[in-house]
């Protein structure tokens, strides 16, 4: 089972390689989802200061029944946190909502606050004084890992120029039809894991006759084709729902797609949008 295996981070740390999303799942919903995504076999929960349910997720985790040395929680500091100051009081802030010694991989959420996402000023500054803080909450063994979340090679480039770590972890929007193969080979070359959110496009892959098509031919759903195509890739995915049949269907890609049509779904044109998440910056700019 895919949520039986892991990926090694470059400090030696191993993260699951399924992971349930939680983005727009609220807070008094969050820990049942959780629970169940246990239930069912996940170990890595993914949230984010930005998405208001670390507390609910940190209940699912306590109240799951598993122990928490074999559960991996990633959460991202708000993307406004761009001074060493407020990134540290964010740190303490998440681990109190989580209710947890140690996480597992914290994330910047964004190299720009989102008001700016898009935008010219990339935050150079900013970014490397909340790296400063993640740094130091690693080295005092309050993360287990650290890494970042919507960054261009410019900004990551910027962070490698004076850091003490780096980035292990670049979380960014992939799927078929929209793949920053460029930015994925060059976080790769840095050593980074790279992971992917919205693997599904929300749906949207649903709607394209190729996609649907291919997955009929292996007898998956379209979910399934697009999960496992980010897993051939290398790249981990974080498909998020609140229904266990979808958890669980979710997590059956136990099969493997054939080079020629890993190729077709590589070179598919981009998707004209996302719907109703259209107007969200990374979908906005992405789309």
């Amino acid at each position: 089972m895919i949520t039986e295996e892991t990926y090694t981070l470059t400090n030696g740390v191993e993260i699951p390689k399924l992971a349930l999303g939680t983005w727009m799942i609220p807070d008094d919903e969050v820990a049942a989802a959780v629970r169940a995504a246990i239930d069912l076999g996940y170990r890595h929960i993914d949230t984010a200061q930005a998405y208001q349910n670390e507390r609910g997720v940190g209940e699912g985790v306590r109240t799951s029944g598993v122990g928490r040395d074999e559960l991996f929680i990633t959460t991202k500091l708000a993307a406004e946190a761009k001074t060493y100051d407020e990134a540290a009081a964010a740190i303490e802030d998440s681990l109190v909502a989580l209710g947890v010694e140690v996480i597992d991989l914290m994330l910047i959420h964004s190299p720009q606050p989102w008001r700016h996402f898009g935008g010219d000023d990339r935050f150079a500054e900013g970014n490397r004084a909340a790296w400063r803080a993640l740094e130091d909450a690693y080295r005092a063994g309050k993360l287990g890992a650290i890494g970042v979340s919507n960054f261009q090679r410019v900004d990551v480039e910027n962070l490698l120029e004076g850091c003490r770590t780096a980035p292990m972890v670049n979380q960014v929007l992939a799927h078929i039809s929209n793949l920053p193969t460029v930015l994925i080979e060059f976080s790769q070359a840095q050593g980074m894991l790279v992971e992917a959110y919205s693997p599904i496009a929300h749906g949207e892959l649903m709607k394209n006759d190729q996609v649907t098509a291919m997955a009929e031919r292996y007898g998956v759903s379209v979910p399934q084709l697009a999960i496992r195509f980010t897993l051939e890739l290398g790249l981990l995915p974080l498909p998020k729902t609140t229904k266990p049949a979808h958890m669980k269907n979710n997590a059956a890609v136990d099969f493997e797609i054939r080079p020629e049509d890993l190729d077709v779904l590589k070179n598919l044109p981009p998707i004209e949008g996302y719907g109703e998440h259209s107007e969200i910056p990374v979908f906005a700019v992405n789309g």
